[in-house]
């Protein structure tokens, strides 16, 4: 059984090899990642690479067994950065900002790391939204630092240190 972080409307699940037909589906369908994200035309064999290094996969599922996104992190220094994705049918629920909040609770629990940061889109204000609402603060914005769908795009960076977290938001069980 893959590890499970509980959460109140949602839990997140290790992604295991056989969740990698489902991840590549995601990855590879437009829609999913929508119109802040560059193309992700990525194989299975590419992805279960991508899974074995340093990147650590989960799934988010509500409480049904539903698979309706992924949040993934990964080690760079003494800090983890995050991304996550949610099925569009499945947005503006708060599931975006809860996957968030258990996956900063998991980092800072399990791993010896004094930041976690994400970046998104400055025009994706619903993603900016999740990780204030998940304690992020904004520290500014990456003039062109990501090529999507054609353009350079600007990107807001957005971070949580260990002492501005202190305790555990939503996490209930490991």
């Amino acid at each position: 059984m893959s590890r499970l972080l509980e959460g109140r409307k949602i839990n997140l699940r290790i992604a295991e090899k056989e969740d990698i037909s489902l991840i590549a589906k995601l990855w590879n369908d437009a829609e999913y990642f929508g119109e802040y994200q560059g193309l992700m035309a990525v194989s299975k064999v590419k992805l279960e690479r991508v899974m074995l290094d340093e990147t650590v996969f989960f799934l988010i599922e509500k409480m049904d067994g539903s698979k309706i996104g992924h949040i993934n992190c990964w080690k760079r220094g003494r800090m983890m950065e995050i991304g996550f994705a949610l099925l569009p049918s499945e947005r503006g629920k708060g599931y975006g900002t809860e996957a968030i909040q258990l996956m900063v609770d998991y980092l800072f629990l399990s791993k010896d790391v004094v930041r976690i940061q994400a970046a998104t889109d400055t025009r994706n204000i619903a993603s900016q939204k999740a990780m204030e609402r998940a304690g992020f603060l904004k520290e500014g914005i990456m003039r062109k630092e990501n090529y999507a769908r054609g353009k350079y795009r600007d990107t807001c960076l957005y971070s949580v240190i260990r002492e501005d977290w202190k305790e555990p938001k939503i996490l209930t069980r490991t």
